[in-house]
């Protein structure tokens, strides 16, 4: 099973500028990703899909390739991860070389670890038919218990039609928390991620969870990571 490690590095972050290429804890946040990856595979199944010229620099600096600059249709802030993962993939292919497995790890990671992406690996080939092995969180909201919405007559009413009264008693449910997919490439030919229908999760916890998007979550991470390295 051929498996193509995928870090996708946009160069614009309107929240935290340049956060890819950013220092986080002494290096530059995109190589905590690539030396993820490295750990688990060859360079030349490593790619680093980035529009940005210093993105590419600093990974290449580090002795990991840079196949491609990403085209500046897919750099927008309205292009997805799925038009990426395919060009990516369209790529190696009219090269001769095509791939199984697709495993996507964002950058903006800082807690996941090796370990993550091998039981996620290990539970995606566990699991024979499977479209995705995807990490995710427990909720901190829970629909069934905490969230509404505005009726016609602009009262609020509860999301759910059951009512619960302890948070305890309410189903657990999930959210993805954007650290490690694990894709079925076939799968991902025939459909976008929200297309998928065997969907398996991979549970984290919240610490590694975080997912670095504005200066309170950069600042909170860097707390923890120095605590970690105390």
């Amino acid at each position: 099973m051929k498996t193509l490690f995928l870090i996708p590095a946009r160069g614009g972050s309107k929240g935290i500028p340049h956060k890819n290429i950013k220092d986080f804890a002494g290096k530059p946040l995109i190589l905590y990703a690539v030396d993820q990856a490295l750990s688990l595979a060859d360079t030349n199944d490593i790619c680093v899909s980035t529009d940005d010229k210093e993105i590419k620099s600093v990974v290449e600096s580090y002795g990991v390739p840079v196949p491609f600059l990403r085209p500046a249709e897919l750099a927008t802030d309205q292009a997805g991860s799925y038009e990426t993962m395919l060009h990516a993939l369209d790529f190696y292919q009219k090269k001769g070389i095509r791939y199984d497995t697709l495993i996507l790890l964002q950058p903006t990671s800082p807690f996941r670890t090796v370990r993550h992406i091998q039981e996620a690996r290990g539970l995606y080939e566990r699991i024979p038919g499977c479209d995705m092995v995807v990490s995710v969180k427990e909720a901190e909201s829970n629909p069934y218990y905490a969230m509404y919405k505005e009726n016609e007559d602009g009262y609020l009413q509860p999301l759910s039609s059951k009512r619960y009264t302890r948070r305890q008693d309410c189903p657990a449910v999930y959210e993805y928390n954007g650290a490690v997919y694990v894709i079925r490439t076939s799968s991902l030919r025939q459909s976008p991620l929200s297309g998928f229908r065997k969907i398996v999760k991979y549970k984290m916890d919240a610490i590694d969870s975080i997912d670095l998007d504005t200066p309170l979550d950069w600042m909170f991470a860097e707390f923890l990571q120095h605590r970690k390295m105390e």
